[in-house]
């Protein structure tokens, strides 16, 4: 099926003076992690049968008053999870089922919702007192990854469309120790909540997030106290300093370049749809000498990490070497012109007298990004490809604009993302792809349809038995690996860094995908009220919405998504998964 680009709809809602951004982080001398494709973000199969019902946003009344023992029609798991006594939003109100309900029909039905795996295979959500029932239509392995920034339902006048309900700064209400008190372009604060009554009270009055494109120099001078840049060659020796205290770990964070390939691509000046062409993308993935790359760019900075080889995925139980001896010039050159590729006399490859222009973006500022593109792209026209630097600011630019709406031909991003393999799904799943018929739904920005691999991540979203369900994750990277959809180069290392005379306990954390989870444990230890974090991707108040594009970007979701948000599930810094908060305890699971 021929796709509606999002740009088209982009296009026409900027035109009408509305703007629709979405996020993925952008970094100076290299900034932290780009894109968040979370642990929420995917989609599965029965979507029809078992979408949220479009219905006024739920009441406390209402939710308390259904018969939470009587499972769903054709239910076929239960998950029960009691709210803590403690667990409050800032007006003082408990929270409720009817808030887990509201966040549920939020996440299916909200045009551009950017995460409706998971939730659309929930048939109700229903509860009294402090008891949520959730029923699901099939088993779904990682429920732990839902509710991870639940909605005051209270505060949405019809939780089926919260698109335009995040349209003034700060939030209107949270949940955690702390509570966003301004959010302007120069500054995201956080302050102590009043109504806070859990286990972890914050104790440093003020959390104070600041733009730094350029953190090391920041941090110096004494501007920021801390930074969490990404990785680049020379970065640590920039933090040299007997008074930085510097650190790095392995965690879910992994970079790649990836190729846009929807087959309803339309050219136009940011994308040539070069990729689309199965032939020739194969050729360029096989003429890109990826381990040249990787000695020039990433190993003098990468700390004994390897050239990743297993696809979009950190090492682990799901990584398999997939990924290797890719380059392979003579076998490329061999599959263009058994498909009518010529080179011409500019030494560049052709097919029906047309040479294709490569459109490589990359977030301006980046310098490991901006390198890559100086030191690969006079090799790939060696190769015979004619390839462009198509850049621009990260945000809203990059991550809340053009790579939602597929405008690229090429792109080289960080994905930061949740202990279980469900990101695999909203990431590479044909139904993920945003297009008009699904409003524009799922972050499926490659444009990637295998349906044989989207169908085996659904399966394994549905598989609760974790060898079954490892086989079916890794089935499913092999085809991305045949069909040429990516080419991974890094699991990045998570880098922290501060000022030990002005705080302390600010890295403990590094490697958790739930970023900033700890701010109640940071000390001030020069005693002057606030701790400053320079964010080198800080998301600016021009888009807010938790729900849609504007999550795509790590640090909107470490900032005001995960800050401010309450999770019945967080993750920790080991990659596993324990109850919030807001929860008394474990979630019980039936099998029905």
């Amino acid at each position: 099926m021929k796709r509606t680009p999002r740009s088209a709809k982009l296009v026409a809602l900027l035109s009408a003076g509305v703007i629709f951004v979405t996020a993925c982080g952008s970094d100076s001398a290299d900034t932290a992690s780009d894109t968040t494709v979370a642990t929420e973000e995917t989609t599965a199969e029965t979507t029809a049968e078992t979408e949220a019902p479009a219905t006024d946003a739920p009441t406390e009344e209402t939710t308390a008053d259904t018969e939470a023992a009587e499972p769903a029609a054709e239910a076929a798991m239960r998950v029960t999870y009691t709210i803590a006594d403690t667990a409050v939003w800032t007006d003082g109100s408990p929270i409720t089922s009817a808030d887990f309900e509201c966040s549920w029909m939020a996440s299916v039905n909200t045009p551009e919702s950017i995460s409706t795996v998971g939730y659309d295979q929930i048939l109700s959500v229903t509860g009294e007192g402090s008891e949520v029932v959730v029923d699901f239509a099939v088993p779904y392995a990682p429920w732990k990854t839902l509710f991870t920034q639940l909605l005051q339902a209270s505060q949405h006048e019809d939780c089926n469309d919260v698109s335009a309900d995040f349209g003034a700064e700060p939030y209107k209400y949270g949940a955690n120790a702390y509570a966003m008190t301004a959010w302007t372009p120069e500054q995201i604060v956080f302050e102590i909540n009043e109504a806070y009554k859990g286990p972890n009270p914050g104790t440093v009055p003020k959390i104070v997030f600041v733009p730094a494109e350029d953190g090391a120099t920041l941090l110096k001078a004494g501007t920021v106290d801390a930074v969490f840049p990404q990785g680049f060659t020379g970065l640590k020796e920039s933090l040299t300093d007997p008074n930085i205290e510097y650190a790095a770990e392995g965690g879910g964070s992994f970079e790649a370049l990836y190729f846009q390939q929807d087959d309803g691509c339309v050219p136009d000046e940011t994308r040539s749809c070069a990729f689309a062409d199965d032939d020739f993308r194969q050729a360029f993935s096989k003429s890109i000498d990826i381990e040249a790359v990787f000695a020039q760019i990433y190993e003098p900075f990468a700390d004994g990490l390897p050239l990743l080889n297993c696809g979009p995925i950190a090492p682990g139980p799901y990584c398999d070497p997939i990924y290797q001896n890719t380059f392979d010039p003579e076998g490329a050159a061999a599959v263009l012109e058994a498909a009518g590729w010529a080179k011409g006399a500019d030494g560049f490859w052709a097919k029906d007298g047309t040479v294709p222009e490569v459109h490589w973006m990359v977030n301006t500022g980046n310098t490991r990004r901006e390198s890559t593109q100086e030191f690969l792209i006079p090799k790939m026209a060696e190769q015979g490809f004619k390839v462009v630097a198509d850049n621009c600011e990260a945000l809203p630019c990059v991550f809340e604009t053009r790579l939602p709406a597929l405008s690229y031909d090429l792109a080289m991003y960080i994905n930061t993302v949740a202990p279980d393999p469900v990101y695999l799904t909203s990431f590479l799943a044909c139904d993920q792809i945003p297009t008009e018929e699904n409003d524009f739904q799922g972050q499926n920005n490659l444009g990637w349809c295998n349906q044989e691999a989207s169908d085996a991540l659904h399966e394994a979203d549905r598989t609760l038995d974790e060898a079954a369900r490892v086989e079916l994750v890794k089935g499913a990277l092999v085809k991305s690996a045949e069909d040429y959809a990516l080419l991974p180069t890094l699991q990045f290392p998570q880098v922290g860094a501060y000022l030990k005379d002005k705080v302390a306990n600010v890295n403990n954390n590094l490697a958790n995908y739930w970023g900033f989870a700890d701010m109640y444990t940071w000390e001030d230890v020069d005693g002057d009220g606030q701790i400053v974090i320079g964010a080198e991707q800080y998301p600016t108040p021009d888009c807010t919405n938790p729900v849609t594009s504007c999550a795509n970007s790590t640090w909107f979701v470490w900032i005001p998504g995960f800050g401010n948000f309450p999770g019945a599930y967080a993750t920790t810094n080991d990659q596993t998964f324990v109850p919030g908060e807001i929860l008394a305890g474990e979630a019980a699971v039936e099998l029905l």
